[in-house]
Formats: C-alpha cells, sequence, structure tokens
C-alpha cells in the first residue's frame, strides 16, 4: 500500500525497480480498423439539423426551416474561438452569423458521422465481426 500512495522518486528506495513509461497512444488522425459502423460524410442545418445535399450551390435555403444555406455558421471556417469567429483572415467582422453573405472563402461545412441507421449493416455482418475477435 506504501508502494502506491508515495510514487514520487525521493520516496521510493534506491533498489526498487524503475516504473515503466505508459504505452505510446496512437495519434488522433491515425485510422481506425474494426469498425462495425459505415461511415458517411454529411452536411447538416446549422439551425435545425437536418441533412443538406453536400452539393448546395444552388440552395439558397435550408428546405426544412428555411435557414440561410450561404451563412458563417454554415461554414467549415466558422470556429467561435478565434477572431472574428472565422479561421480564415477576414477584414473586417460579420454581424450576423445567421444571415445570408456572399464571403468568397465559403465551403459548407461537411461531417463525417457513423451511419448507424438499421439497415447501414446486416446483422451477419455484425455477428461475423464478433466472431472474428475470438478466432485463434
Amino acid at each position: 500500500m506504501a508502494d502506491r500512495k508515495y510514487r514520487q522518486q525521493g520516496y521510493r528506495p534506491k533498489d526498487a525497480e524503475p516504473r515503466r513509461p505508459p504505452p505510446p497512444r496512437p495519434a488522433a488522425d491515425a485510422p481506425r480498423g474494426g469498425g462495425m459502423l459505415a461511415q458517411r460524410a454529411v452536411s447538416r442545418c446549422g439551425a435545425c439539423g437536418a441533412v443538406l445535399p453536400i452539393a448546395t450551390a444552388s440552395l439558397a435555403q435550408c428546405p426544412n426551416c428555411r435557414a440561410a444555406i450561404r451563412a458563417c455558421r454554415q461554414c467549415a471556417h466558422f470556429d467561435t474561438g478565434r477572431r472574428f469567429e472565422c479561421a480564415e483572415p477576414i477584414p473586417e467582422r460579420v454581424a450576423d452569423k445567421s444571415a445570408r453573405n456572399d464571403c468568397a472563402r465559403f465551403s459548407l461545412r461537411v461531417t463525417v458521422e457513423r451511419d448507424a441507421s438499421p439497415d447501414s449493416t446486416r446483422p451477419g455482418d455484425i455477428r461475423r465481426g464478433f466472431d472474428n475477435l475470438f478466432k485463434t
């Protein structure tokens, strides 16, 4: 019990074996294998969360709630922690982030989501994946 309480170097006896460093973690952007759920690229409305078609060049408003598509809140560069709430260098602040604007740097935010719909994976695929975990 004393060995867990006093883990600092000065409290341990000199003949004690050194602690092993923790195993290295994989990088945050490293691909992970063995995912059971399929992934899909999706763009969602910032106001209502409705799924938007990714090619929305002709779409001016959300079909569900009529919010402007070409607005700061829908942009991939929108970041509340940055100056003027934009990751790109812009000359002046846009007052209403939900209103339509004609920013030259606008690109629709596209995220990758796991497809958890019932028809995304077949039950046989899930069972086969589970059985593969315990193969010897």
